[in-house]
């Protein structure tokens, strides 16, 4: 059976589902990242999903960074499945700017975690529904 791995569980905010993958939002305000998460069971690489399943994460990942990229105005969006810390498959998507905190180094242990308030996140979350409104269902709080 699937669940989610507890460090995902720590560091995300459930915020929906597409058809194959969770989508979580790391819960560090300091810049918009999120995590799909095929809802697969003893899947750690990309390879090891069935063919289906691989399109529709290549398909859901692109949605999103295409998502992310015109909702944040990013510069960048870095998109990696590394599973150094967490085997459980996730595909990373972070929105980057020139000026951001770790700019142009990775985000990866860069500085603490600051969580999001609940105004912040709102409005994070309200960013991301402006423009994927489609192939997404929202997580119950964020309705």
């Amino acid at each position: 059976m699937y669940s989610l791995h507890p460090q995902l569980v720590n560091d995300g905010i459930w915020v929906g589902d597409f058809e194959l993958s969770t989508l979580l939002l790391i819960n560090d305000m300091q810049y918009p990242w999120f995590v799909l998460v095929p809802r697969r069971e003893d899947v750690t690489e990309v390879f090891q999903l069935e063919q289906a399943d691989r399109q529709q994460l290549l398909d859901e990942s692109c949605w999103l960074a295409e998502a992310l990229k015109d909702s944040f105005s990013a510069h960048k969006i870095n998109i990696a499945a590394l599973g150094n810390m967490v085997s459980q498959l996730h595909v990373h998507h972070i929105v980057r700017y020139r000026g951001d905190p770790a700019w142009p180094a990775p985000v990866w242990g860069k500085l603490p975690a600051v969580a999001y308030n609940d105004e912040q996140l709102s409005e994070c979350v309200q960013r991301l529904k402006s423009v994927l409104t489609t192939n997404f269902t929202y997580a119950e709080q964020f309705k």
